[in-house]
């Protein structure tokens, strides 16, 4: 790392890729906690002015702020107060805050950034991750390096103590501690070229090794069973599910899996332990992962659109903690569920680096594991009784969870931060849940093949059982509850996590139609369904696809639909009953898992999970095009999407066990699409600058 002297950057502030001045920070500041409820899409009130917080789009920013002081609604009175206001600040608050600055007597936030260059033996590196980290559990805020190697970061909230990381795939990882923003003072990173195949094919997402095992497997229909199967809860092809092993512990393993859920057939079970042994042969694999291409400057790539987005990510829980599901509160704040503690986290952002909160959920006299308690050993970091699964927030601004192990519906109250349980009436493992526009829940029920329907309002419960396929499975689906009893006192998972495994509906993602349909997935039956919310009859459509899972409707009535098994994404048109489908752009092509997507509002862009890549997809209906941003950190398995009020994407990164997951803790993050500060158009890189980075890089 070198430091060098810059020309002095200009009184400007930069935010997004908008520069605006000191003056005006200055009086966005006088009210900093009025700013953040803002954000949050909270009117804000003074005693002797009205302050309305407009959100508006820019091409380039995605969207900024601006403050109207107005104290009529006349729109005449509304432009001469907004003229007097920008009179008062040019002329009076500016000058003073510039003054001060020269005094040195305040250390204004044009100071918190970093900007500089990625560079290695004098040639630009493209397309780097450039991470500043700062606190523990902290927060971690990610920015790409631009063509020519440069990059700047927004305003951050510290003025020193940053961890600052380097990443490109072909490159070594570069760390910095302790290093300081500065607006005058550029960060010039060396990072070096890796040489060695085994170390850059070592830093390949799990998708890439995970493709070699399903090359090997011939049957299309065995290929599908292995992905359903053994990457519902982590990445295949990770640092730790590829490590070579011999057979006998390859079956050790599948068995065991077999305990947890993971039941596959006999006949490709026995083929298994062989093709991951051939698949994750060290040298062979290097040789052919790592082909001549490494070397090319476009190797790994990330594309100009990823590159103009922000990656921020916040630690939450613990390392048994996993943040199974995410959601944004329209006051700002992100919960998250942790399922095997029993709890519901909460991140304000209205504190700097993120004030973390949580609650255990009661568990009343359940015993661990709930209706699925079990004579067999419980995991040593697990400490679940109901499983906190899938939330929402009410439209009375409480929050309602589906608690799977539990069989119960838990509602939070923010405000006096206690829950209230009930009690599910029929069938087992509510799954996931969406609230209609009459305010009334409907949640899947993955064991028993349901869909379930609670009326906060009034307390009444239905349920619809869903068809199967065949006898084999409505005689299993019915005899559930009794397998669970005699689970308790025997072990009856091992024995079939031996056996020659069976195909069962699970009912999966639900969404409600903007006609107040509720439409629901059954992931392993190539269905989705509908149910009528007054008469509760269902009809069931074959998709041209494999697992389908959660889905979502766009604001037209779109109903959009992620193939976990298939690496599709389809849309379905309720009126014609058509199905489209893309497959998605992740090399290998067919080696991606997607767990979930969701509609950005305002844009109807769908975003996809990259579950098995570390990454996260974006699909423009108008364009047909897809964008991939990777994402910073390794093993990154996500699940459910979300957005804020500035539309940019929250999710949480959910792989179990949690010890696989780069630095060992779940984390939240979020993803700003625009939110980058253009190099080119910052300030930062004027000709003098450039003369005196250049130099330091050599």
């Amino acid at each position: 790392m070198i430091r060098a002297d810059a020309t002095p950057l200009c009184d400007r502030t930069r935010r997004s890729s908008r520069v605006r001045s000191v003056g005006l920070l200055a009086f966005s500041e006088l009210n900093d906690a009025r700013q953040r409820s803002c954000e949050r899409g909270v009117r804000c009130v003074l005693e002797e002015q009205k302050m309305v917080c407009i959100r508006s789009s820019c091409p380039r920013e995605g969207f900024f702020e601006r403050l109207v002081l107005a104290n009529s609604a006349r729109v005449g009175e509304f432009l001469a107060g907004a003229l007097v206001l920008a009179l008062f600040i040019l002329f009076t608050l500016a000058p003073i805050v510039v003054a001060a600055e020269a005094e040195g007597s305040a250390l204004t936030r044009s100071d918190r950034i970093f900007f500089g260059r990625v560079m290695s033996r004098e040639v630009a590196v493209a397309g780097a991750m450039v991470t500043f980290g700062h606190g523990d559990p902290g927060h971690s805020l990610t920015v790409f390096s631009d063509d020519e190697g440069r990059f700047v970061s927004p305003e951050l909230d510290f003025e020193g103590g940053y961890r600052v990381r380097v990443r490109r795939t072909g490159w070594r990882d570069e760390k910095l501690e302790n290093q300081r923003p500065s607006s005058t003072d550029p960060l010039v990173v060396e990072v070096q070229r890796l040489t060695d195949p085994e170390r850059i094919a070592a830093q390949l997402t799990a998708n890439h090794w995970y493709a070699r095992v399903l090359e090997r497997i011939e049957d299309p229909s065995q290929r599908a069973e292995l992905k359903q199967q053994c990457t519902y809860c982590h990445q295949q092809g990770n640092w730790a599910t590829r490590r070579p092993r011999t057979a006998e512990q390859w079956e050790k393993l599948i068995l065991l899996m077999g305990t947890r859920g993971a039941m596959i057939s006999r006949d490709l079970r026995e083929k298994l332990p062989e093709i991951f042994i051939e698949a994750y042969e060290p040298e062979r694999a290097v040789a052919e992962l790592v082909g001549a291409d490494f070397r090319s400057e476009t190797f790994e790539l990330p594309s100009h659109e990823a590159r103009r987005s922000v990656i921020e990510e916040w630690p939450l829980g613990g390392r048994a903690s996993m943040q199974h599901d995410i959601m944004v509160h329209p006051d700002g704040r992100i919960y998250s569920v942790d399922g095997p503690q029993d709890q519901l986290h909460r991140l304000d952002l209205g504190v700097p680096g993120g004030k973390r909160e949580s609650w255990v959920l009661p568990h009343g006299d359940l015993p661990p594991g709930g209706v699925f308690a079990s004579s067999s050993k419980e995991t040593s970091t697990s400490n679940s009784y109901v499983s906190p699964h899938s939330l929402q927030t009410a439209p009375d601004g409480s929050i309602w969870i589906t608690l799977s192990s539990g069989n119960q519906l838990a509602r939070f109250e923010i405000e006096s931060e206690t829950f209230e349980i009930h009690e599910v009436a029929s069938g087992i493992y509510p799954h996931t849940l969406r609230f209609d526009q009459r305010g009334r829940i409907w949640y899947t029920m993955a064991a028993t093949n349901h869909v379930g329907f609670f009326d906060p309002a009034t307390g009444e419960q239905r349920h619809v059982r869903l068809p199967a396929r065949n006898w084999t499975q409505a005689l299993i689906l019915r005899l559930t509850p009794l397998f669970l009893k005699i689970g308790r006192v025997i072990d009856i998972r091992g024995a079939a996590a031996d056996g020659d495994g069976i195909k069962m509906p699970v009912p999966y993602g639900i969404d409600i139609a903007p006609d107040g349909g509720v439409w629901f997935s059954q992931l392993n039956e190539r269905r989705i369904g509908r149910i009528d919310p007054g008469t509760f009859e269902y009809e069931m459509i074959d998709t041209p696809f494999e697992t389908p899972r959660r889905l979502r409707f766009d604001s037209k009535g779109g109903l959009w639909i992620p193939s976990f098994s298939e690496s599709l994404l389809a849309h379905f048109d309720l009126e014609t009953r058509a199905f489209r489908t893309w497959t998605l752009p992740i090399e290998p092509i067919g080696s991606e898992t997607p767990y979930a997507l969701a509609i950005r509002p305002g844009t109807d862009e769908v975003w996809i999970c990259g579950t098995n890549s570390d990454a996260m997809i974006r699909f423009r209906p108008e364009h047909e095009d897809f964008t991939i941003y990777p994402l910073p950190t390794r093993v990154t398995y996500t699940r459910e999407v979300d957005f804020d009020s500035r539309g940019r994407v929250w999710t949480s990164n959910s792989n179990g066990p949690t010890w696989q997951i780069e630095g060992g803790v779940p984390k939240v993050l979020r993803i700003d699409p625009e939110g980058a500060i253009s190099p080119a158009e910052s300030g930062l890189f004027d000709e003098a600058a450039e003369r005196v980075v250049s130099a330091g890089a050599r």
